[in-house]
């Protein structure tokens, strides 16, 4: 792992320098060339670190979403320029190598046989982009997931947490006429699942059903949000009755107390282990 630091270090800074703005830095499993997927399932998140929550809501869409096509991938992405987030406490490059092993260990824990997910790959990927309706962009353009001889692009399923679909539908966040017009090329093509996240921060299923209702009954209009949008909006289930909350802060305060059976609640192993064998989050100002 400590190769995969040095290879990820230099790649971060290719990729900083260069006119790129979407770039895949691994593919799991290895191979020379990945299928061109139909569905293209992306997971962006600071991963810091990927946690049994990001497992659980990626496990689901790849094996539950039924409007999803055959020939999947995963995208685990990664935006180096985050528009709320500075990058502390966890290195780029630490949450790269986290996010190598943990892409590892869910795809060792998908079931055997499944017709469905026949050919998936895994890729770890890094943007500049911030917002989403640009990573979507990004990613479109960069043509890795689309066929040379097909003008035909993958249709590009983001999976978010309720929190962060309060974000994406914040007209603050598109200056600089604060309206959520720039969203329209992104629900043209593509579609967003979310995750309930039922907590005293933002309310019950049924406030965050509602929250979704006003944009399907028209309600959002005059900020340029559409009705139909909220049709490539799903929201899913997401942690089940007496099932551990996860959280970042849970599992660096873990980390502090090198609390290895904490840590296996929260985390995979091979994540775990290697929180615990780097000493991150001990001191968490050491690895900025």
């Amino acid at each position: 792992m400590q190769t995969f630091l040095s290879q990820f270090r230099q790649a971060l800074h290719s990729f900083s320098i260069s006119s790129s703005t979407f770039q895949v830095l691994r593919t799991l499993p290895i191979a020379r060339s990945p299928p061109v997927p139909k569905t293209l399932y992306v997971l962006d998140s600071s991963f810091n670190p990927p946690t049994l929550a990001h497992l659980r809501i990626a496990t689901s869409a790849l094996l539950q979403d039924h409007r999803g096509s055959s020939k999947k991938r995963l995208l685990l992405l990664l935006a180096t320029q985050n528009a709320d987030k500075a990058p502390k406490p966890a290195s780029f490059e630490q949450r790269l190598v986290m996010m190598t092993i943990f892409a590892q260990d869910l795809l060792d824990g998908l079931p055997k046989g499944d017709k469905s997910l026949e050919g998936l790959v895994v890729d770890v990927g890094v943007t500049k982009e911030p917002y989403y309706v640009d990573k979507a962009t990004a990613i479109a353009r960069s043509g890795i997931y689309s066929s040379p001889d097909s003008e035909t692009e993958p249709e590009q399923v983001h999976i978010l947490g309720f929190d962060s679909i309060t974000r994406l539908l914040n007209p603050k966040y598109y200056p600089p006429t604060h309206t959520l017009e720039p969203l329209d090329s992104l629900f043209a093509k593509h579609r967003l699942r979310i995750t309930h996240r039922t907590d005293d921060e933002w309310g019950g299923r049924n406030e965050q059903e509602e929250y979704l209702d006003a944009l399907r009954d028209g309600k959002r209009e005059a900020e340029g949000g559409k009705r139909e949008w909220a049709g490539r909006i799903e929201l899913v289930e997401g942690r089940k009755e007496g099932e551990e909350v996860i959280s970042s802060t849970k599992v660096r305060d873990a980390a502090k107390r090198r609390d290895k059976e904490a840590l296996e609640i929260l985390l995979t192993k091979n994540v775990a282990n290697w929180v615990l064998e780097d000493r991150l989050y001990v001191e968490e100002g050491r690895r900025e």
